[in-house]
């Protein structure tokens, strides 16, 4: 799947970001943050420039929103090399988490490092994978559950809604844990119908799958946020117990963006309290904090 080169914009002052409209909970979580930092290597080609976006500033953010727990996903600037991620979970301590990305021959000494570290779930980057065939993208998602399984970790699906699409027959039966970001990136413009994000929220049922409330503007083009509420509505209605929000910071390549702006789609999507517990706090909880 081609992808455009995209020139990264700033971070935007963090006193800029709007402050959230409700009480947000003690111990909420933003499951999916990246950070880049001076110094580390990149893949080769990757996919846009270096982005402004350290861990102290990400720090200054959640002071500013009230999150006290986050998640750090390794970004496919940093391709497999983990070494930033775990230097920020040394530094930040216990509150933070881990998702990382691995190659197919990982030695288990390297997962129980990560594990360790406080790594819990291993990244799928299917966007790479995206010209496989279905049978060889299971195979692979199989191979990667049979190393999450021993430390306890689940999986988390990066991956264009067609292969969602796609995989979910595969998906209603799998008997391991996964997570797919970005609310499923079911794109119109990718050619995904109604039909198939009913299919996808009818997945929540098998206590397996949670979807990431995550990158709301991924699947918009250049329609408002506003456009995606019904997508979020839904996915509350059917299992908030079954979601996570992530704030998908820095927002790439779009650094601009007001990353509270985006907390506050909750007061809309989930307007009753319990059900922004559960998203916030309990989920994040039973995925990232209990081992």
């Amino acid at each position: 799947m081609a992808t455009e080169f995209a020139h990264t914009l700033p971070m935007r002052p963090v006193e800029t970001n709007t402050k959230p409209r409700f009480a947000v909970p003690r111990n909420s979580c933003d499951t999916h943050f990246h950070v880049f930092e001076p110094g580390f290597p990149h893949v080769p080609d990757p996919l846009y420039t270096f982005p402004d976006g350290t861990l102290e500033k990400y720090v200054l953010l959640t002071e500013w929103l009230g999150v006290e727990r986050m998640v750090l996903v390794q970004p496919t600037y940093y391709g497999t090399d983990n070494s930033l991620l775990l230097k920020v979970l040394r530094k930040v301590g216990p509150r933070c988490r881990g998702v990382v990305r691995i190659e197919d021959g990982a030695t288990d000494k390297e997962l129980d490092r990560y594990h360790e570290a406080g790594v819990r779930a291993i990244r799928l980057d299917l966007f790479a994978r995206s010209s496989w065939p279905t049978e060889d993208i299971i195979a692979y998602v199989r191979n990667m559950a049979a190393r999450a399984r021993p430390r306890g970790w689940h999986l988390q699906f990066y991956t264009p809604g067609t292969i969602v699409r796609d995989l979910l027959p595969f998906l209603g039966d799998f008997e391991h844990t996964f997570v797919i970001d970005h609310m499923g990136y079911m794109k119109e413009s990718d050619g995904l119908a109604p039909a198939d994000f009913e299919r996808l929220v009818k997945i929540l049922d098998s206590g397996r799958c949670y979807i990431k409330l995550s990158g709301p503007y991924r699947l918009l083009k250049d329609k408002p946020l506003s456009a995606v509420e019904p997508i979020g509505r839904a996915l509350v209605a059917a299992r908030p117990d079954r979601l996570l929000w992530g704030s998908d910071w820095p927002h790439l390549p779009n650094g601009q963006r007001d990353t509270g702006e985006l907390l506050n789609l909750l007061a809309d999507w989930a307007p009753n309290e319990e059900d922004r517990h559960q998203i916030l706090v309990e989920a994040p909880e039973t995925l990232f904090f209990t081992s």
